[in-house]
């Protein structure tokens, strides 16, 4: 009777552990975009290898300062898609997950879900650079007229 108990008992702790991990990973905390030039991306870990990452962000325009962005690629397809837009200015999608209790899962707490090439640099609110595609975008009604 005893031995069944213990059975149990150590059954319903792995079953709460499981549905902890589960729901920490799927649920998020905060989601949201930053802006900057991929500046490092690399696969670490002595166990479990993630995609760790580094965005340059320049808050104000002309400054010297720089912040990083630290973040975290859980997958191949999106470490493969930051590898291909290296040295672009870009847009990264994120989702900040808190709880997970090791760094198997991640070193950062900022999961990138999506990345989107930035076609304009902006300088101050209402002045843009347009880079690229926008570029060309807007001198063909220039040359039409």
């Amino acid at each position: 009777m005893t031995l069944k108990r213990v059975f149990l008992g150590l059954l319903v702790l792995v079953l709460l552990a499981v549905a902890y991990f589960t729901l920490a990973l799927k649920w998020s905390y905060s989601s949201g975009e930053r802006a900057g030039w991929i500046q490092k991306l690399s696969k670490k870990g002595w166990v479990c290898k993630t995609w760790e990452g580094e965005l340059a962000l320049v808050s104000i325009p002309g400054t010297s300062t720089v912040e990083k962005f630290a973040f975290t690629a859980d997958n191949d397809a999106i470490a493969e898609e930051l590898r291909q837009v290296m040295g672009k200015r870009v847009n990264l999608h994120y989702e900040e997950k808190v709880g997970l209790p090791t760094s198997c899962f991640g070193e950062t707490r900022h999961y990138v879900t999506r990345v989107t090439v930035s076609s304009e640099i902006s300088l101050s609110p209402g002045v843009v650079v347009p880079t690229g595609a926008a570029e060309a975008a807007s001198a063909a009604p220039a040359a039409s007229r």
